[in-house]
């Protein structure tokens, strides 16, 4: 006897940030047969094991924790009797929509009505980076040690370096200090942090914690244990400087060297991936080269703020509703946006130009006075948007009228100047 069948409307994979927003505006734009499906015990994701605040200043005006942040959306797919499928792991999905899914009760099968993707992302690991050295108990990405410390009550170690200035990183080395440890500092490769700046001010510098730009871990010493790292300064090309090696005795290195979208459900399915991003390749519905097969949150990009992940997941649950009742039609034609000078992606890569259009975008490097620019294919401006400062670290988010699209075929996207 084969799996067990069923057919749902909106099928939502992901139960963190962007799997509940998305699937609380399915349902709320008329999909009444929407159901999340989720690897873990519980809903959240990622946001249980953030009990810092920060969260939901830009959606409910206020600093709300991880915890307090999914809550919200929680009780919001409770009210509206959202069905939910936890300890289940998605198999397999095909361009048919068709899912295949494992929990305790055994294999079934959903015909899916429209997929929403929101697997989130996972954090790049020692071998990954052919960290150099012994393979010593002791060096955890940051995202395990928040779930350790945070979660599990255990403390990772007592003397703790950090490779790497991504966001968890700085978020880590202020909950080490916090718990007592001594942090010794954070060392990155590049000659920028590529943390948000409020978290370089409030985890780094009103804890005394030293960021060493322009320098790597460039290897690991110790067998049982970590017992310290060899750190060294790099040049532009990023190799190592010979003769600015030193030695720093510590028991705990953390790693917070960039996150990888989980796309591989979405590459099993047939999604177009963008290689600047590492997700799919989108249009303005946040639909993906697959009819009916929506993607959002960290899956689709890597974002810096959990309030835009929900902006996002809003759109891909209203489109997946909309496409699962029958009013979407389908598009013969759309204008293309590349990313131009000083812009290292855009999103989405393709619009129809019938609807106003959000955009999203990171700059390669940091800037500042300057203006980000979009431009049709005989270079007129279609928008022009001024800052004081542009940083990697911070997505932008610019919003486009659909009459600026009138007759516009293509779009590039860069920095004036």
């Amino acid at each position: 006897m084969g799996p067990k069948e069923l057919k749902k409307g909106v099928v939502v994979v992901g139960g963190g940030p962007a799997g509940l927003a998305a699937a609380v505006s399915a349902k709320a734009s008329g999909c009444d047969d929407v159901v999340i499906i989720e690897r873990g015990r519980m809903l959240g994701g990622i946001l249980n094991q953030c009990i810092h605040d920060g969260f939901g200043l830009h959606r409910f005006k206020e600093a709300l924790s991880g915890p307090e942040y999914a809550q919200r959306f929680i009780d919001q797919v409770q009210d509206l009797g959202i069905e939910t499928l936890l300890n289940t792991m998605v198999l397999s999905i095909n361009d048919s929509r068709e899912i295949l899914a494992s929990s305790r009760e055994g294999l079934f099968r959903i015909r899916a009505g429209a997929v929403v993707l929101a697997m989130g992302c996972r954090e790049r690991t020692a071998g990954a980076i052919f960290l150099p050295g012994t393979r010593p108990a002791g060096v955890y990405t940051a995202g395990v040690a928040q779930n350790l410390i945070n979660l599990q009550n255990i403390m990772v170690g007592e003397e703790a370096v950090i490779m790497g200035s991504g966001d968890i990183g700085l978020i880590m080395a202020r909950r080490l200090a916090l718990e007592g440890a001594s942090v010794k500092g954070v060392y990155e490769i590049l000659p920028y942090p590529s943390g948000l700046p409020r978290n370089i001010q409030q985890c780094l510098k009103d804890f005394g914690i030293p960021l060493h730009l322009s320098t790597t871990v460039v290897e690991l010493h110790g067998r049982a244990r970590l017992k310290g790292v060899t750190v060294a300064r790099v040049d532009e090309a990023r190799r190592v400087i010979q003769g600015t090696e030193s030695f720093i005795p510590c028991d705990t290195l953390l790693l917070s060297v960039g996150l990888i979208p989980e796309n591989e459900l979405s590459r099993e399915a047939g999604v177009a991936i963008e290689p600047l991003t590492g997700g799919a390749l989108v249009d303005d519905t946040l639909m993906t080269s697959v009819e009916g097969v929506f993607s959002c949150g960290n899956v689709l990009h890597v974002h810096d703020l959990v309030d835009h992940v929900s902006e996002e997941a809003d759109m891909a649950g209203h489109f997946a509703a909309r496409f699962a009742v029958g009013e979407m039609k389908p598009r013969d034609s759309y204008i293309p946006i590349a990313p131009g000078r000083g812009v290292r992606y855009v999103l989405p890569q393709k619009i129809s130009g019938e609807m106003d259009v959000v955009i999203s975008l990171r700059v390669a490097e940091p800037m500042e006075q300057k203006a980000i620019v979009g431009r049709d294919q005989n270079g007129r401006g279609i928008f022009r948007k001024k800052q004081v400062k542009l940083h990697p670290a911070v997505m932008m988010r610019i919003k486009v009228k659909k009459e600026k699209l009138q007759g516009v075929s293509s779009m590039e996207v860069g920095v004036e100047g």
